[in-house]
């Protein structure tokens, strides 16, 4: 500090900080930038005396605090083109991914292959160790991965953290299964080992679900890391089917069943994310303005999208209905920047128009030949779409219900 003992006895004349006005300086909505000089000056103005300060600046800059933003977040983004004629979106954007970078490349590929030993390539080995040795040992290694991710918080190190943070996420499963058996809580049945749990659709684990939903939602309260809602997504996939033999289990597996309570799934999932993405992008906090809708939005426009299309008919207007949504998926894609609905439709339509080809060309010389220009036309489409691409999706999302406008401006 400048000045070690500023005057705090306010004078006759009322100071500036007196006389604000609510509307003006203590709505939710306004926001300001402060840095270690901001509350020098304060305290040279006689605002806050010194002991104040550092406390109040040590419990704001202090690593892992809420109010402490690193470089790159406070960084302006990059400036986009803007087609002529489009109005600037007042909302704030929602905060680019990792790039892709070659550290960030093992980051992924090494937290992948722990997840992967952890789920899909679990063997029977561990059950070697007993319920309470498989328990003991995935608390063990879920705890340490927290330690870690919150360390590497600490230290800014924000993308190896949710690989860490997801690895635990995954974790809570298998010591949800290996505390259910050794407590003799596990339902009979033909799949009793955990490796299972990524082969086969079975009623019994939901209580492994639904104990990784609620586990995922308190720790993502806690450490904000978008990569943590992938397993999130994967799990209400599982759930899906899962609910769905629980429904049937005393009619034996049903496939259509499972096909249209995919569908339904994968809409409400859909659902979710734009929930979430409303809540990122009106989010105040740089932290809570990351990407967490990206995962939920892929899975739940896989789950719709194929529970759709695997869909059997005869009918041909069932088939152009069917056509028309992915026409509809395409643009809403397109509207809302979200890419996965709009490659997903393109195939569900290239799909329809290869089947319309092969309709009128049946066993025809010809049916190569107009099979190779709808895919040159598709490539052409392609291209013109690349670059207008902007311009399109300006056009698109003005068409938004006034609610969903806030999805088209990231």
């Amino acid at each position: 500090m400048h000045n070690e003992n500023p005057e705090t006895i306010p004078n006759e004349e009322p100071t500036p900080w007196e006389v604000t006005q609510a509307e003006d300086v203590f709505l939710p909505s306004v926001r300001v930038r402060l840095g270690w000089a901001d509350i020098e000056a304060a305290v040279e103005r006689g605002a806050i005396v010194p002991s104040e300060a550092h406390a109040l600046w040590a419990s704001w800059a202090s690593p892992g605090s809420d109010q402490r933003v690193s470089a790159a977040e406070l960084a302006p983004p990059a400036v986009q083109p803007v087609p002529a004629g489009v109005p600037m979106s007042p909302m704030p954007r929602v905060a680019p991914g990792p790039a892709f970078s070659f550290s960030n490349t093992l980051y992924y590929f090494g937290g992948m292959l722990a997840i992967g030993a952890m789920t899909l390539f679990m063997t029977l080995g561990w059950e070697l160790f007993g319920a309470w040795g498989v328990f003991a040992l995935a608390v063990a290694y879920l705890v340490g991965a927290l330690l870690v991710a919150r360390n590497l918080m600490a230290q800014r190190m924000r993308t190896p953290a949710g690989v860490l943070a997801t690895l635990a996420v995954c974790l809570v499963p298998l010591a949800t299964w290996a505390l259910q058996s050794a407590l003799g809580f596990w339902p009979e049945g033909t799949n009793d080992s955990y490796r299972d749990y990524h082969r086969f659709i079975d009623w019994r684990w939901l209580t492994l679900e639904l104990a990784t939903l609620a586990a995922a939602v308190v720790l993502l309260r806690s450490l904000r890391l978008p990569f943590m809602v992938m397993p999130v997504a994967v799990t209400l996939w599982y759930l899906s089917m899962d609910v769905a033999h629980m429904i049937m289990q005393k009619d034996g597996f049903d496939w259509q069943f499972t096909r249209d309570v995919s569908l339904v799934f994968g809409l409400a999932t859909c659902a979710m994310a734009v929930w979430v993405d409303l809540r990122s992008r009106r989010a105040s906090h740089p932290l809570n303005r990351q990407d967490f809708a990206f995962w939920l939005y892929l899975f739940g426009a896989i789950m719709f999208w194929c529970g759709l299309s695997l869909r059997d008919s005869d009918s041909e207007l069932n088939k152009f209905l069917y056509a028309l949504i992915n026409v509809g998926l395409v643009f809403l894609g397109a509207a809302i920047g979200r890419r996965v609905f709009t490659v997903l439709g393109a195939i569900g339509v290239a799909s329809y128009l290869g089947y319309l080809s092969h309709r009128v060309f049946a066993d025809s010389l010809l049916f190569p030949f107009a099979l190779t220009l709808l895919g040159l036309a598709v490539v052409a489409l392609g291209i013109w779409w690349q670059r207008r691409e902007a311009t399109i999706h300006a056009k698109l999302a003005g068409w938004l219900p006034a609610a969903l406008k806030p999805l088209a401006s990231g």
